[in-house]
């Protein structure tokens, strides 16, 4: 199976050709716009909550501490600290589009 990767280069090329603009100046937008996201997600607010429109909406929220959490390898008991974990929830165009069989 043949798995298809693609890269920030690749979404700024694109970028490029819909607005006919270079790859350089439309790579700095893509790197400007997930560095606002990411600025976004990593905040001290423990829920944040992102929702593009017709795409999908990322959020973050706390996890518990887990004082006896167990290393699967050495079966050693571990402490876990509390910390944030991040979704991807898609939306409604996105989701039927993957739902479509292959």
């Amino acid at each position: 199976m043949e798995i298809k990767t693609y890269t920030k280069k690749d979404i700024a090329t694109e970028l490029a050709k819909h607005q006919n603009k270079s790859v350089r100046s439309s790579l700095q937008t893509v790197d400007d716009l997930f560095a606002i996201l990411r600025k976004f997600l990593t905040e001290n607010s423990p829920y944040t909550r992102i929702e593009i429109r017709n795409f999908g909406v990322f959020e973050t929220k706390p996890t518990k501490a887990k004082p006896r959490a167990r290393n699967p390898r050495t079966n050693e008991e571990i402490y876990v600290p509390a910390h944030k974990k991040t979704r991807f929830k898609p939306g409604k165009i996105l989701k039927n589009h993957l739902r479509k069989p292959i």
